[in-house]
């Protein structure tokens, strides 16, 4: 019974354990990488369709361009993986309810990465693309590189995917008690300048993809609002239970 309370280990022991989690996570991402390489001329060929003919202006940027993207991929593969290393860390420090939310929070964060990652590549990406090469005259024929095109697809991509787990976070933080529905709400008027600053920290040098990223995450930030107060009654609802589990642990 007692181990249903939380499980207290030494600050080395804790630097041990996320060592350990860190190398199951780059082991991850290498398979991945190495998974991607294999299937990477399709990736090319899909963005590629974006804006039409592309080039490589140096004999080493199609292989640098294969071995970018190929790891890009693999973190994007390793999602799952990651955020359950992640959960398996922090696990140990939480109270065995909170422990039985892995199966959620792990689906939920590879449903909205895969969420985020798709509504940058089908309305995100052509709207941007288009948006920026109509600038182009008589006298400026874009004559965009295949690297130059898939960093800025990658990354976007990329950033969509990490910004889009903002709910799933806000969530977990919630549930066990680190954020507060009354905080979050009255953070909405940092949360403008915020997501304006992480549009510009994570997104290619331009204003369109920045405001792109931006309004999502507003949205995001809202939904994440809903969630907190969600979990905020849900907490009130199981505060007995957590006391019966600390008399436990205390027990025990």
């Amino acid at each position: 019974m007692a181990e249903s309370a939380r499980h207290e280990m030494p600050f080395l022991d804790h630097l041990e354990e996320l060592r350990r989690r860190l190398i199951k996570c780059g082991v991850s991402c290498a398979a991945g990488s190495i998974v991607s390489w294999f299937f990477i001329d399709g990736v090319i060929d899909v963005l590629a369709k974006l804006v039409g003919q592309v080039y490589f202006m140096a004999p080493t940027e199609a292989f640098m361009i294969r071995l970018k993207l190929s790891i890009i991929m693999g973190i994007m593969l390793s999602v799952p993986v990651i955020s359950y290393q992640l959960w398996k860390f922090i696990a140990p420090g939480l109270y065995m309810r909170e422990r039985r939310l892995v199966i959620p929070v792990v689906a939920a964060s590879t449903f909205f990465f895969a969420a985020g990652a798709s509504f940058c590549y089908f309305i995100v990406l052509p709207a941007s693309l288009k948006f920026l090469m109509g600038y182009g005259t008589e006298n400026m024929t874009p004559l965009i590189s295949v690297g130059s095109l898939l960093s800025f697809c990658a990354y976007l991509i990329l950033a969509f995917g990490i910004v889009f787990e903002l709910p799933v976070v806000s969530f977990f933080l919630g549930r066990i008690g680190i954020v507060s529905y009354t905080t979050l709400k009255k953070g909405r008027r940092y949360a403008v300048v915020l997501s304006l600053v992480l549009g510009a920290a994570l997104t290619p040098p331009d204003l369109f993809s920045q405001v792109m990223l931006a309004g999502p995450l507003l949205i995001l930030y809202e939904l994440s609002i809903w969630l907190v107060r969600l979990t905020g009654k849900q907490r009130c609802d199981d505060s007995a239970f957590d006391e019966d589990e600390r008399e436990i642990g205390k027990a025990g």
